[in-house]
């Protein structure tokens, strides 16, 4: 995985749009027009990529999944029997906790979980796995942070997985084995359509639970064209979503089983 993440980072913005713009400054005596062109989509490339308008147009092609209504909650039995959470990253090294804790995203999918658990008092399984090999699992981490920061109980645990595919993969074999093939899914709104892509392939019915919404307006002075560093990173987070859901559609299919 470590392989996979460097050559991810220097292709992925900031730092791929960086090494262009290096490259077009070492390059400009020798092909100067090659240079120039480069040069002039480096620095569009990083502007465009730190604004919270690009931010918001981007997710509104993204994130197609409507969110549930608070009525909705209470009824989610009706039409599901367990909530599933996908892992969000994680925080590691951090004093003030003496141990890893789920990223803020992660955080931000645990928290409406515990919400709609507590309304639905359905049971949940959590799915994320190691971090570049190295235990705890995601799903450790989640399971005690519901338990200790919402009071709710984790049924299933499902720590090994890297992928999005594999989140659906090595689910189904946790909860097909119970015979539960109809959940209520929790990730982000901007992951939900290839989430729900990669569940259903495994024969599930999902009631999509989107949060963390980036497509709402931005409410930034003069609209969100002022660049920000926190657009930077939601704009790559965006644009990883976006290939993911191409290659996803291109080279995974459902298995054999649930065709």
């Amino acid at each position: 995985m470590t392989w996979r993440y460097i050559i991810k980072q220097l292709a992925f913005p900031p730092s791929g749009l960086l090494l262009l713009l290096i490259f077009s400054v070492a390059l400009r005596k020798r092909w100067p027009k090659t240079a120039a062109t480069g040069f002039f989509i480096a620095i569009a490339g990083l502007y465009l990529m730190s604004l919270p308008i690009t931010v918001e147009y981007a997710a509104s092609h993204l994130e197609t999944e409507a969110a549930l209504s608070i009525e909705q909650w209470s009824t989610l039995p009706q039409h599901a029997e367990a909530i599933v959470v996908l892992g969000g990253g994680r925080e590691t090294n951090d004093p003030a906790w003496q141990g890893e804790q789920p990223s803020l995203m992660a955080m931000q999918r645990l928290r409406y979980a515990a919400r709609l658990a507590k309304a639905s008092n359905l049971p949940v399984l959590v799915s994320g796995g190691l971090h570049f090999g190295q235990p705890p699992s995601e799903a450790q981490i989640m399971a005690d942070s519901l338990a200790q920061d919402f009071g709710v109980t984790t049924r299933w645990l499902e720590g090994n997985s890297r992928t999005t595919w594999e989140n659906a993969e090595f689910s189904a074999k946790i909860l097909q084995a119970q015979g539960i093939k109809r959940i209520v899914l929790v990730t982000n709104a901007w992951h939900m359509p290839r989430s729900r892509w990669s569940f259903e392939q495994f024969g599930f019915e999902i009631i999509s639970a989107p949060v963390g919404f980036l497509s709402r307006a931005n409410g930034r002075p003069l609209n969100g064209w002022l660049p920000e560093s926190k657009a930077m990173w939601q704009n790559t987070t965006l644009l990883n979503e976006a290939i993911g859901a191409t290659l996803y559609s291109l080279f995974y299919s459902a298995p054999e089983s649930n065709k």
